[in-house]
């Protein structure tokens, strides 16, 4: 995959040149730029490639939840991760459900900034722990997820797969897997796209959800 360009939307100078100068010396990501409201970010698009779109939430409200369902609206290839200190969980909610790829808590380092990036920009889904555990708390007895989660067939993962699916359950980042099992982190992304793939998952979320039902870790 080629870098990833990414643009920042937040109004506070100090914390894009944080952001910044953390992504910098990244092999795999691009800042483009920092802006600070919708307008300033929509001229951005129209004239940027822009892969990630990383949108800082100080406080809930309906401005974020329609810059959110703008983007998608207008540009729907590109993918919009949160940062946010915030984690009502009904804040959390309404921003996927608007479109957000991604829900990053402010308490993140950057090999987790990084991850979360590199995760939505590839498709995926990526909640931080703390938001995970938010998200689970409200869908874990739903029963037509209980029983989805518990349908999908286990045999068709390897040994290894198994073990890697075992670690993310348990809130491991990619980087810690790898570092755990002396593997490539490429190789550990390989892994999670074969396992959401072979049993039918979309998220991390459900990943954690489908260990939990299958007692692969304990609550």
């Amino acid at each position: 995959m080629n870098k990833v360009e990414l643009i920042l939307v937040d109004d506070h100078r100090i914390v894009c040149e944080g952001i910044k100068a953390m992504l910098d010396d990244s092999r795999e990501i691009t800042v483009m730029g920092c802006v600070r409201n919708l307008s300033e970010l929509l001229i951005k698009l129209r004239i940027l490639p822009i892969h990630v779109v990383l949108l800082s939430c100080y406080e809930p409200g309906d401005h974020d939840i329609e810059m959110i369902r703008v983007i998608q609206r207008e540009h729907p290839q590109i993918k919009i991760l949160i940062l946010a200190m915030i984690t009502q969980e009904s804040f959390i909610l309404r921003t996927l459900k608007a479109g957000a790829k991604g829900f990053l808590s402010k308490d993140a380092d950057r090999n987790e900034l990084i991850e979360s990036i590199l995760t939505v920009r590839s498709g995926f889904d990526y909640y931080s722990k703390s938001i995970s555990e938010i998200i689970l708390k409200r869908y874990m007895n739903q029963p037509n997820d209980r029983h989805m989660l518990r349908s999908q067939p286990m045999g068709v993962l390897s040994d290894r797969e198994m073990e890697v699916l075992k670690l993310y359950a348990e809130s491991y980042t990619n980087q810690e897997i790898a570092d755990k099992l002396f593997v490539s982190i490429r190789t550990i992304e390989s892994h999670k796209n074969n396992i959401m793939r072979k049993i039918n998952l979309k998220t991390t979320v459900d990943m954690v959800k489908f260990a939990i039902r299958n007692n692969l870790i304990e609550i």
